[in-house]
């Protein structure tokens, strides 16, 4: 291929801009030509671009979020709007796709692909969920954020012998919950992929604790958890009702998807740049970057996409162990 695209969709994550520059600057070193599409799908379909070289994407590889920006674009569902993409694509010249996101962008990218339009998926999204692969762009960094928020509600908490119920992010995965539950020592870690009674799982922790002598209470709550309407800040007024103990609800949302990205996520975004890049450059599409272990692979996308990703049990026992 002599010229490609590359556009991010969908929720930002920091990592993203580590994946750009990499894509800019390996398909520059092998005479690629590179357009960069703003605003995700929309860019696409509006014609909103530059173009990029190695001096394009200086100083970018520490910015959290993305310098090329990102929307939801609901019409590109359609076949006609796919198909206009595609038309815009070819007309500029452009052989070839990346695309920096979730699964949803990665269902924009195999219809892309479908429609003529070579695409290649970067998982970038901090809620680690994409079935084909261990990591996600954007997951450590979103550790760290979360566990260095929670470090500084414990000190309110332990000030005021509180409870603190902290609702993170995570959609329907737990990962960013159990991970930072452990990190920080949660009495409950309450996750969609596990069903929770309030009183068993919450309630009797906090009196088991009480009678141990614990004078403050952490709970880590994932957004995706909806059973019996329990929000985060109802969870909070029901503790505070059974047990006395002066109980606050803090939901961190988006702060958790900025920041500087991590060493992780700086290089796993860079090592998948580069895998995009030479995926085009052979000629295929339709294809998904992964990591397993620690080594880069790729599916094709619809495979990925209809792959299933469990939470580690193990991790999930950690966290029940050590929350006594």
């Amino acid at each position: 291929m002599k010229k490609i695209g590359v556009l991010t969709s969908g929720g930002d994550a920091p990592g993203m801009n580590a994946a750009i520059r990499a894509v800019v600057r390996s398909a520059c070193a092998i005479g690629m030509e590179v357009v960069a599409f703003r605003k995700g799908y929309y860019g696409l379909l509006t014609n909103l671009f530059e173009d990029m070289g190695p001096r394009s994407v200086s100083d970018i590889l520490h910015r959290g979020g993305t310098i090329l920006q990102s929307a939801r674009c609901p019409e590109f569902k359609e076949p006609e709007a796919v198909a206009k993409a595609v038309e815009n694509a070819k007309a500029m010249g452009i052989e070839g796709l990346v695309v920096i996101g979730g699964d949803g962008s990665f269902r924009g990218a195999r219809d892309l692909s479908l429609a003529g339009l070579p695409t290649v998926g970067i998982p970038g999204t901090i809620d680690n969920d994409i079935g084909c692969t261990d990591y996600t762009i954007g997951f450590d960094t979103a550790l760290n954020t979360v566990q260095e928020a929670i470090d500084k509600i414990r000190d309110t908490c332990r000030s005021h012998d509180r409870c603190s119920v902290v609702e993170v992010m995570g959609r329907d995965a737990g990962y960013i919950a159990v991970n930072v539950g452990i990190a920080c020592g949660a009495e409950a870690i309450i996750i969609p992929e596990k069903d929770f009674d309030f009183k068993r799982d919450i309630l009797s922790q906090i009196k088991s604790g009480i009678k141990r002598g614990k004078e403050q209470h952490l709970i880590i709550v994932a957004e995706g958890v909806t059973k019996d309407n329990m929000s985060a800040i109802k969870m909070a007024e029901r503790i505070e009702e059974e047990t006395g103990i002066e109980t606050r609800a803090t939901i961190l949302g988006h702060i958790q998807r900025g920041g500087n990205p991590t060493v992780k996520d700086r290089v796993t975004a860079s090592r998948m740049g580069v895998a995009a890049v030479d995926l085009l450059n052979q000629g295929l599409g339709n294809r998904i970057v992964a990591i397993e272990g620690d080594k880069i692979v790729d599916y094709d996308i619809l495979e990925g996409l209809n792959m299933h990703k469990n939470l580690d049990n193990e991790l999930v026992g950690v966290a029940e162990v050590l929350s006594l």
